[in-house]
């Protein structure tokens, strides 16, 4: 049984609590629980199919790493940006012959990749099928996660987010308020044959974040920087005997939770007067809530990919570790739920969703109903396949975590069954989205 908040909760006090890491499995399983009774509005859930895709998950870490599971990296967006070519190292490299290697130093560079990680993981949304980034200096064609990673460190390097004389590679308030569209459509190579989904979406984002790191000196400090998190990070951490700073997650979750809170479109759910994010209204839930707010489901997407991404940005430079890691969960977004319709964990009810002229896909938008209860199973299925996969191979959680099987598994399955079943058609997810470039 999941656990329950309690009904006589201020509206407030909901709102807090749904904007917590805890509260995301807890109401995903209470949408599993109606799934295993058959009483979701828009999916019957299989779950005789789950050892279809745990054998093929199985199947893919076989592959690429054999029974060397520590050689498996964790799930985030350095991967993006490495595609062909060690760019992060590149840059670390750089900034270590042009810095030295001091403490200061040291967090210099992290500052500056913590800066690098934080816009380039909200421009993260969906590109679409059709777009692709040209790298010029390299003559590499990139689409989909991996061009917008390299794209955006590109408009990093050229000083687009920088408002800092002289100094290119930084993000702070002032450079994000110049922000234009036409300014990012011309760094992302964006024209009429080379569409993106969401380009307002994202500009949107990116003037957003000026407003958040202004308005939370706390977190960013005084010149509205998102490195300067570190510093509240250390400011929060202790030292073990050993030497070994260790950083409590939540404290890492209260700065993006909260300090990047202004980002989110001004139409996204409210409760008691708080916007909450990447929080939606569950259809199916209706008939188990008592109380305002019982029926809506947190995901918080863009800020977990966020949150693992920042870990190893941090702990790669930094050496500190991370405490709590456990309460992340895994990422409700189009790969990995695409692995679960494509091998018929989740199928959709006839005539559940309209269907597109153009793909001959069900198409929906990320706040429908369907897409609400298809992402809640998914938090909870990325749980039971990583249980699963364990067994199987004799791990525990310390051996092959959640993030390593995001990474190795479930979201390159997710992108691997697409191509082969819709290869033809870009390898797009098993349902036409209308994104606004801040969800998926």
């Amino acid at each position: 049984m999941s656990l329950l908040v309690p009904n006589e909760l201020s509206l407030q006090s909901k709102a807090a609590y749904l904007r917590t890491l805890p509260s995301i499995r807890e109401r995903c399983t209470r949408v599993f629980e109606l799934a295993q009774q058959g009483k979701l509005e828009y999916f019957d859930y299989h779950e005789g199919k789950e050892k279809d895709v745990v054998e093929y998950c199985g199947s893919i870490i076989a592959r690429d790493f054999g029974t060397d599971y520590s050689r498996i990296p964790p799930h985030g967006r350095w991967r993006h940006f490495d595609l062909g070519l060690n760019r992060v190292e590149r840059l670390l490299n750089k900034w270590t012959t042009e810095l030295g290697t001091g403490e200061n130093a040291k967090k210099e560079s992290s500052k500056r990749l913590v800066d690098l990680f934080v816009v380039s993981v909200l421009l993260d949304a969906g590109a679409g099928k059709d777009w692709v980034y040209h790298e010029k200096n390299t003559e590499g064609k990139y689409s989909r996660s991996e061009g917008l990673a390299i794209c955006s460190l590109h408009m990093f390097e050229d000083g687009l987010f920088s408002g800092e004389d002289g100094q290119k590679c930084r993000v702070d308030a002032t450079g994000l308020s110049k922000i234009t569209t036409t300014s990012v459509a011309q760094h992302m190579q964006v024209s009429e044959t080379n569409p993106i989904v969401g380009l307002e979406g994202r500009t949107s984002l990116l003037r957003n974040l000026s407003t958040a790191l202004k308005s939370s000196p706390e977190f960013f400090g005084e010149e509205g920087r998102p490195g300067n998190m570190l510093d509240f990070l250390e400011r929060e951490s202790r030292i073990t005997e050993s030497g070994t700073r260790l950083v409590p997650l939540a404290a890492l979750w209260n700065v993006l939770i909260d300090g990047l809170n202004p980002i989110w479109p001004a139409s996204r759910t409210k409760l008691g007067g708080v916007s909450l994010g990447d929080v939606w209204p569950c259809e199916a839930l209706k008939s188990t809530s008592f109380s305002e707010g019982d029926d809506l489901v947190p995901f918080h997407k863009l800020t977990q990919w966020l949150t693992y991404s920042l870990v190893e940005a941090i702990t790669h430079t930094m050496k500190w570790e991370f405490v709590g890691l456990e309460d992340m969960t895994g990422l409700p977004e189009y790969r990995n739920g695409g692995l679960l319709i494509d091998l018929g964990v989740l199928t959709l009810k006839p005539n559940a969703l309209p269907i597109d002229e153009t793909s001959g896909l069900p198409k929906a938008a990320p706040d429908d109903p369907a897409v609400v209860e298809w992402r809640a199973m998914t938090v909870v299925m990325l749980d039971r396949i990583a249980t699963a996969l364990r067994t199987s191979l004799n791990l525990s959680a310390s051996d092959l975590s959640l993030a390593q099987v995001l990474e190795s598994a479930t979201w390159k399955g997710g992108r691997e069954i697409a191509q082969t079943k819709r290869g033809e058609k870009g390898g797009g997810p098993p349902l036409e989205l209308v994104s606004d470039g801040t969800v998926f």
